[in-house]
């Protein structure tokens, strides 16, 4: 296995703490669209941000692949979203692991602030699914791969 990099260069390792999460099962475009969101929040924000959209309370505006997309009521400046459930899931995880890991290493977790978070493309697993007269259709899961760093605000 590759050795893991994060693409942040932080300048006090004392005052940040990280969390990665290697090939989630959720859609790269709906972590995308949850990262830009997130990027710069509180940590205690960004987590009923999560909440919310777990709960399909509030709508994550989609901004870059927007493709056919549905507006949802709520959304202020953008009228495209929707509610990816799963992704704020996994997304919520690997937030609360970086909580975790600042209050680990003995920082105040009241006054953390999202300084990096990002989303990139993972690897396809291949899959087929059976269709009539005895012929296949590719069925591929894609993954992805997210990372955090939380800082003191």
């Amino acid at each position: 296995m590759a050795k893991i990099k994060y693409a942040y260069n932080e300048d006090d390792k004392a005052k940040t703490a990280k969390s990665v999460g290697r090939s989630l099962k959720i859609s790269p475009k709906h972590a995308v669209e949850l990262c830009r969101e997130l990027r710069g929040k509180n940590l205690e924000s960004a987590k009923t941000y999560l909440e919310d959209v777990i709960q399909m309370n509030r709508a994550v505006p989609f901004k870059r692949h927007n493709k056919k997309v549905g507006h949802r009521k709520g959304l202020t400046g953008w009228p495209s979203g929707r509610y990816p459930v799963k992704a704020a899931t996994q997304i919520l995880k690997v937030l609360e692991n970086a909580e975790a890991n600042a209050e680990y290493k003995g920082l105040d977790t009241e006054n953390m602030k999202i300084v990096h978070i990002s989303s990139h493309r993972g690897f396809v697993m291949k899959g087929w699914t059976p269709r009539a007269f005895g012929r296949a259709s590719p069925f591929n899961t894609p993954t992805t791969h997210l990372q955090i760093v939380l800082g003191e605000a």
